[in-house]
């Protein structure tokens, strides 16, 4: 289900017409992960790419002290490691499990030959970069200039794209166990901030938290906190 304000693009590769995708991922290998496994860390070789056939992945970068931020939450359909089937350059990112997955992996040398049979997928593929680039601007612009709230907004509704449940009621219920640490390397602030933000929302009855699930009362208000 989709709760945020505007959807979100999917990766290039998983927008490719149905007869150019079964083409590239006819050959591709299956690999399971549980939740919390790694699928590749940051500056692994980037030998392939994978496509998400269940669970949710997180994109995350790690500083030099540990500190770590979620750049992106991938859900099934989505592809993972695009970049280095681009550029060939070692993965830029770590991509985790949050949940059990099943993927398909292309390796780079299947994917040249499927090239080498269909240039078309080439066309498709200039998009990445255009795509890339505005994902890092909308990141830039949100780390620039929105609000702590705003920013945790955004996060919370990021996630009820993937984990979301409707009660019946008009409430979205993330049935995941999610923790503040999370949502602080979602939103690019520090945890005391989320902590003191979810106090606030809890007091407004906005979002609520209890068995490990956090529950969003009022997307309406959400929403109007994670626009520009």
């Amino acid at each position: 289900m989709n709760n945020s304000a505007q959807p979100r693009p999917k990766p290039i590769l998983s927008r490719l017409p149905e007869g150019m995708s079964a083409q590239l991922f006819a050959r591709a290998k299956t690999r399971h992960l549980n939740a919390g496994d790694s699928l590749f860390s940051a500056g692994d070789a980037g030998d392939g790419c994978y496509r998400l056939e269940e669970g949710l992945l997180k994109v995350v970068i790690t500083s030099p002290r540990g500190e770590e931020r979620i750049l992106a939450i991938l859900g099934p359909g989505q592809i993972a490691g695009e970049l280095s089937i681009v550029d060939r350059q070692p993965r830029s990112a770590s991509v985790i499990a949050v949940k059990d997955c099943e993927l398909s992996f292309i390796s780079q040398q299947n994917f040249e030959k499927c090239t080498k049979q269909d240039p078309d997928i080439y066309r498709y593929l200039v998009n990445v970069l255009a795509l890339r680039l505005r994902e890092t601007d909308d990141a830039v612009a949100a780390d620039s200039f929105l609000t702590v709230e705003a920013r945790l907004a955004r996060a919370f509704l990021e996630l009820s794209d993937y984990l979301g449940e409707n009660d019946g009621t008009g409430r979205i219920v993330l049935r995941h166990k999610i923790n503040q640490s999370d949502l602080a390397a979602m939103a690019g602030v520090a945890r005391e901030y989320v902590n003191r933000v979810l106090s606030d929302w809890k007091r407004r009855d906005l979002v609520t938290h209890s068995s490990s699930f956090y529950c969003l009362n009022d997307i309406t208000t959400l929403k109007r906190y994670s626009v520009f």
